[in-house]
């Protein structure tokens, strides 16, 4: 059967992409993907092998599973525990594990768990169980806040008063000052995340490139799109311009969602909170409103606070950071693995160590 025409200007395109790649990147050069699903992208096509050597992709903190930390998923296990609750999660929490279990080990225990695939499902879930109390772990970047803050005022317009959530979302622009900030990761540029700039636009993340000199690229999931990303940022550092510049702009604009934005901010406010291997980032969480103080898990069952310590063994937190490749921990492969994960890395569909598992297993320089 013939190639598609579509196909062959795709191939044609990249080859475009990669000779353009080769000619710029003559001294190295070190990207860091933010996004868990630019990881799940660039191993997918085999992008880092297509690559000259001296341009090197890592990942970072972009799988908002993977950040959560210890002692977060200890809270939200012992929450689930109890008698009276329906937990309500995206399927990727079911399997991360805390510090004696998981979600699917208290589920096979009896607790009430149940995976849905947008807050609607979880509110759903509480009209139709008016005798139980229905909570919904909200994990999630920018791009996933705003439909939580929809659940929240439909439940408090509503009446809705045995449904809640647990947030423990994340919010980026904090820990890439973080990245920035930090002496030992050698990052020359970063492939920012599409779908949250989407929702939050570039302006919170200028500073990467004002204060830092560090460029960056908001960029689409395509293999297209993360070429030609790289080439954007290959001309600036040829150009002498630190710029964050958006190649994805079929979805992302430079204002963002401003309507989204006006959601999130009614219902959630800034909180200081803990990432997994980075610890305590300042303003980087989203705690919910005291005005919604009704259905914010937290208050509403007077959570206790958990000291959890990391897995053993597990270098999930250097992943996260950049500093290592998944390949590099002594747990990869044979320890940890997608059956039996020691760390959230490995569970999470955006994680970079499920990714490096699936995709290819090897060692990196």
């Amino acid at each position: 059967m013939p190639m598609p025409k579509e196909s062959k200007d795709a191939l044609a395109k990249a080859g475009e992409y990669l000779e353009e790649i080769k000619h710029l990147a003559s001294k190295p050069f070190t990207i860091m993907e933010v996004c868990g699903t630019h990881t799940v992208a660039i191993a997918k096509n085999a992008l880092r092998d297509l690559l000259p050597p001296t341009v090197r992709l890592i990942s970072g903190p972009g799988c908002p599973v993977c950040v959560t930390d210890s002692s977060d998923i200890d809270r939200y296990l012992y929450l689930a525990a109890q008698s009276n609750v329906i937990t309500t999660t995206f399927g990727d929490m079911i399997r991360v594990p805390g510090s004696k279990k998981n979600l699917q080990a208290l589920k096979a225990e009896g607790a009430d768990v149940r995976v849905v695939y947008s807050t609607q499902d979880a509110l759903e879930i509480a009209h139709k169980n008016p005798g139980k109390d229905v909570v919904f772990l909200g994990v999630g970047f920018e791009t996933t806040a705003p439909t939580v803050a929809v659940s929240l005022e439909i439940a408090n317009r509503e009446g809705i008063n045995n449904f809640s959530v647990l947030s423990m979302h994340k919010i980026v622009p904090p820990v890439l000052r973080l990245l920035a900030e930090d002496e030992q990761l050698d990052v020359d540029a970063f492939l920012d995340p599409g779908h949250v700039c989407a929702i939050i636009g570039t302006q919170p993340i200028e500073f990467m490139a004002k204060e830092f000199g560090k460029p960056g690229v908001v960029t689409g999931f395509e293999a297209l799109d993360i070429l030609e990303a790289i080439v954007m940022l290959l001309r600036q550092r040829e150009e002498g311009r630190s710029d964050i510049e958006i190649q994805y702009r079929r979805v992302a604009k430079a204002e963002g969602n401003p309507h989204a934005q006006t959601v999130v901010k009614r219902v959630f406010e800034p909180v200081d909170a803990s990432w997994r291997g980075m610890g305590l980032i300042p303003g980087s969480g989203l705690g919910i409103r005291e005005e919604f103080g009704s259905w914010d898990a937290v208050r509403k069952y007077s959570l206790p606070v958990f000291h959890s310590p990391e897995t053993p063994g597990c270098q999930c937190g250097e992943v996260l950071k950049g500093r290592i490749y998944p390949t590099q921990c002594a747990l990869f492969g044979k320890h940890c693995t997608p059956l039996k994960p020691v760390g959230p890395c490995m569970v999470s569909s955006e994680g970079s160590c499920a990714a490096y598992y699936r995709y290819y297993q090897r060692s990196d320089d």
